[in-house]
């Protein structure tokens, strides 16, 4: 998982990318291909 201060440019990588608000943190979540998670800092 990536930690990233903004996830406008990781959201973009690939098109099943979603952004989800979890207990106050924002994470970008594919199920499709998993490699590409990553959290807002």
């Amino acid at each position: 998982m990536k930690i990233a201060s903004s996830l406008k440019s990781l959201k973009k990588r690939d098109l099943n990318s979603k952004q989800v608000r979890r207990r106050g943190r924002v994470y970008i979540i594919n199920k499709k291909n998993p490699k590409f998670k990553a959290r807002q800092k």
